[in-house]
């Protein structure tokens, strides 16, 4: 079974406890604007233009040669600039030709022992720091065949193995993965379905019934909230959010990760031709930070454990 991922990260310390290797799935059905990985949305291999690595038209031309497509290339002073998204097929053959690595493929397909070989060179890390694997995205649920025998085989290792996802998919494919996954990392981006459907491009109903019934399967949780100004980190909501912990996922989440708003991922969203939702966003670093240490504050004083960053522990 192959599955399509975006990138593979070695010696990662902040998705799961120890050291870990992380594999990041194509393919999410949300469209969160501040999105640090918009090459994971689509479940497709797309190519990304980086228009300064660019030879120019006329003393290379090998991307325009090879591209089954006439149109698709766009060009602008003698530099690829762009590719038109509704004439591009997928192909690869313009990235495959390019000598400057102007077209970067994001994404690519790969087996579960390919995965399994590039795990193992890890090994030695995971025994020594308590790490382990996870699979991010994207969602990867969107691919849980493959993610499916991906665990199985890491757990057949003895690897630890951790799942960041959405849970916006059908509960059944939780529940292929859940013999073989120790621990799951989940967001709570908004407690309004209607807002979280707003800025997300879907509702939140979904995601809550199987934040719910994964609590009731007694596997661990590390809850995240990505805050964003604006958006999310309203004392309503952050109230909202705190009941919505202790009453109906029982306060069983070890730790609540509060993930503050970063610009990231810009260069990304102008290689693919897709516009950054947050580019109008203007803050006040230390006063944004000083409001999410409060945030963490005040979801400590209701007994949730919380941190600011990816943390699960206060640094020494």
């Amino acid at each position: 079974m192959n599955g399509i991922i975006f990138n593979i990260q070695h010696y990662t310390i902040h998705d799961g406890p120890g050291i870990r290797t992380e594999l990041f799935m194509k393919g999410c059905a949300l469209r969160c604007p501040w999105c640090s990985n918009p090459e994971g949305q689509s479940s497709r291999i797309q190519p990304g233009v980086y228009q300064s690595k660019c030879i120019s038209d006329s003393v290379c031309g090998l991307c325009r040669t090879v591209c089954p497509q006439e149109g698709a290339l766009l060009f602008a002073d003698g530099k690829l600039t762009a590719i038109d998204r509704a004439k591009c097929t997928g192909c690869m053959a313009c990235a495959d030709a390019c000598p400057a690595d102007a077209i970067k493929p994001w994404g690519r397909e790969i087996s579960v022992e390919e995965a399994m070989r590039e795990i193992r060179r890890d090994k030695g890390y995971y025994d020594r720091s308590g790490g382990g694997v996870t699979v991010s995205g994207g969602e990867p649920l969107q691919q849980a065949g493959f993610v499916e025998e991906l665990l199985r085989a890491c757990k057949e290792e003895g690897i630890h193995t951790c799942c960041e996802s959405t849970l916006n998919v059908p509960w059944e494919k939780v529940e292929q993965i859940l013999p073989w996954t120790d621990l799951f990392i989940t967001d709570i981006k908004h407690m309004d379905s209607a807002v979280h459907k707003d800025f997300s491009g879907g509702g939140n109903e979904r995601i809550i019934e199987n934040q719910k019934k994964l609590v009731r399967t007694g596997k661990d949780i590390i809850a995240r909230i990505p805050v964003i100004p604006g958006v999310n980190d309203d004392a309503a909501n952050i109230e909202a959010t705190a009941d919505y912990i202790l009453e109906d996922l029982e306060g069983k989440v070890r730790t609540l990760q509060l993930l503050s708003f970063m610009r990231l991922g810009e260069e990304k969203y102008r290689s693919l031709g897709m516009p950054y939702g947050m580019a109008d966003l203007k803050i006040d670093r230390p006063e944004f930070q000083a409001h999410v240490s409060e945030i963490a504050d005040y979801f400590n004083s209701r007994g949730i454990h919380c941190l600011v960053g990816t943390r699960e522990k206060e640094e020494s």
